[in-house]
């Protein structure tokens, strides 16, 4: 049976894909990779300014920057092994060619990993155990060149056919019948390979014995066995996303932002190995961005202004347009050259919040208090245009003239930091959890980026799916940035977004706990929670079951050792200072506070017995205010 879509020339069989092969149609799977889009986006912009156009095919395979890479495991990003176990296998195996990276993707698979297959390919590639085609007991000399690129594993469909072909004188679809047999382990079809088998090793003089014992570790082997051309196909892609991360970091990783710019979780993922690479992300810009993330000439990336949230597609046309007549001087001279029909109120506060005016002032909340009236001039200057009016007093103007904003106060960093989320989705000049680092690290194991990479374990068979795994036992750490509710079987439960700047995680907080912890279930505030951690494969990221929940105030005054701060330079002058400041933390029996004094490269403790502080978060950013982000730190036990 056939079908013809509806409008289209193209028939379509209605067998399903095994019904297809039987009577006798050739089938094909096209799998469709964004990684293609990325790798094609980043030659765009390499060949925009290179004197010699780069060709991607061109690469060679035994690049030692490359593999350097590949070795030290900084594989964000580069295909198919940027997981946290693939990452693991990296480490264990330390590829040093391109047949090790082809291997490295037909061994992440739960077959070989459960098996002992992989254990067994890296001792014999570093020489801990004895390389044997295929074992040490039933070996052939004729097994030899088709198993030395596996170390004598049997890894791929293709070496299962050619064994056969060697050993018992298979034709090339014999062998490919024995290979579907032994996959789909059909025990009346394998009787009757297993005859074939003898006879055609018997025709070659080969102990019938041996031969058999040699069938067998095939058949056992070919359950695992991946097919060696999909193999080196997906090997071949890793290898390029790995080659232009070593060798061309900021057009590659403006092209990987750019693929998951309406994914928010996934670009902090990215924007934090930016900052893992020293590789600076710039916030959004007028005069610079595009739509896309891109690269700047000075080896930035510069945020895509398609990102910033509620700034659509026709004001970023117009902006990009209009910018070709000249770099925008200010605020009103923005005003008066974009089509505010494209770019209204809405999109002027989207653009001033994320920073994408910060080439007019740095001061957001100038601009902000400005736009009212720049926007108003602009629509003034518009109706005179179109009456065919002449303003007789902007003719004596100096159309240069940068008009000066108004006089007020910055935001605050917390302030700043929020706005910017607001429109951004995330937190990309600073974070809110900055200033806490140093503490949070000796309370988690893993920051939430590394959970992600953790246990997002994927299967590198392009198959899709997870591996299952139970939930581990951890303590997480972050903003809560998100609140959603819902009624259960058991009462009303939350689910929280924590964010720590490195990734983020969904918080699953049941009814009893929920009316115990209500008080704290607000926005921008810093919980340490303690729970079950697992990836959550219906949306692509990790959560937690909450088993105890507490504000990181509320833990650092639980679990605190003490508060140490750095006079730099052996500037004793601030203690009378701190010591006005912090008059109304100082309690009695609290957490003591220990001075560091740095002389001549040695760390000196000053005595401080009578200095115990109430090291509440109004205490820290009292601190920070005095002394700066760098200057002081918690110690837990």
């Amino acid at each position: 049976p056939i079908y013809c879509e509806p409008g289209g020339g193209g028939l379509v069989s209605q067998f399903d894909k095994g019904d297809v092969e039987d009577v006798g149609l050739v089938k094909f799977d096209f799998l469709g990779l964004r990684t293609l889009t990325i790798i094609d986006w980043a030659l765009k912009a390499i060949n925009e300014h290179a004197a010699e156009k780069l060709e991607i095919e061109r690469i060679p395979l035994d690049d030692p920057d490359t593999f350097k890479l590949l070795q030290a495991c900084q594989t964000t990003a580069v295909f198919q092994l940027e997981s946290r176990g693939m990452k693991d296998l990296i480490r264990r195996l330390q590829p040093d060619c391109f047949e090790d990276i082809v291997a490295l993707v037909a061994l992440f698979r739960p077959g070989p990993l459960q098996s002992g297959m992989v254990d067994n390919f890296i001792n014999r590639k570093h020489g801990r155990e004895k390389v044997s085609y295929p074992d040490a007991n039933y070996q052939h000399e004729c097994l030899k060149t088709i198993l030395e690129p596996t170390y004598g594993i049997i890894l791929y469909q293709e070496q299962v056919m050619q064994i056969a072909q060697v050993m018992a004188g298979y034709t090339l679809g014999g062998a490919d019948l024995l290979r579907r047999a032994m996959g789909k382990k059909k025990p009346e079809e394998m009787e009757k390979q297993r005859s074939v088998f003898a006879e055609g090793a018997n025709n070659n003089h080969i102990d019938p014995d041996l031969a058999m014992k040699i069938f067998d570790l095939v058949e056992k082997f070919a359950g695992y066995g991946f097919n060696k051309s999909h193999s080196a196909a997906y090997a071949l892609v890793s290898y390029q996303t790995a080659w232009l991360k070593a060798h061309y970091p900021p057009e590659f990783m403006a092209a990987v932002l750019s693929s998951d710019m309406d994914n928010t979780d996934k670009v902090v993922i990215l924007i934090e190995e930016c900052r893992e690479m020293n590789l600076p992300v710039l916030p959004p810009d007028v005069n610079r961005s595009d739509y896309m993330f891109r690269a700047s000439e000075q080896g930035e990336v510069i945020y895509g202004l398609g990102a910033i949230k509620g700034v659509g597609q026709a004001a970023i046309d117009v902006i990009i347009t209009e910018r070709a007549n000249g770099p925008y001087r200010s605020l009103d001279d923005f005003c008066e050259r974009v089509d505010m029909s494209k770019a209204n109120k809405k999109v002027m506060d989207a653009l001033v919040t994320s920073g994408a005016l910060d080439c007019f002032s740095e001061n957001r909340a100038a601009l902000q208090s400005h736009l009212p009236y720049a926007l108003q001039a602009a629509e003034q200057a518009q109706k005179n245009q179109d009456a065919g009016m002449e303003d007789l007093f902007a003719l004596e103007t100096d159309n240069t003239e940068v008009k000066p904003l108004p006089d007020v106060p910055a935001w605050d960093e917390k302030t700043r930091l929020m706005n910017e989320k607001e429109s951004l989705g995330l937190f990309l000049t600073g974070h809110p959890i900055d200033l806490y680092e140093k503490e949070i690290k000796q309370i988690v194991s893993l920051n939430l980026g590394q959970w992600h990479e953790k246990l997002d374990i994927s299967d590198s068979s392009g198959g899709g799916g997870f591996i299952r795994r139970k939930d581990e036992d951890a303590t997480v750490v972050g903003l809560v940035i998100g609140i959603r509710t819902r009624n259960g079987f058991n009462g009303r439960e939350a689910f929280v977004t924590l964010d720590d700047r490195t990734g983020r995680i969904d918080v699953r907080v049941f009814p009893d706990m929920l009316q115990e912890i209500e008080e704290i279930v607000q926005k921008d505030i810093i919980w340490v929670v303690e729970g079950g951690i697992s990836y959550d494969d219906f949306n692509n990221g990790i959560r937690i079951k909450a088993r105890k929940v507490e504000l990181l105030e509320t833990y650092r005054l639980n679990h605190a050792k003490a508060l140490h701060i750095k006079l730099l330079n052996g500037n004793q002058q601030l203690i009378p200072q701190l010591s006005n400041k912090l008059k109304s933390f100082r309690v009695n029996d609290c957490i003591p506070l220990i001075f560091h004094q740095n002389k001549e490269g040695y760390d000196y403790r000053l005595r401080s017995e009578s200095w115990t502080l109430s090291a509440n978060d109004e205490c820290m950013l009292t601190l920070e205010q005095v002394l700066g982000k760098s200057a002081f730190y918690v110690e837990y036990q």
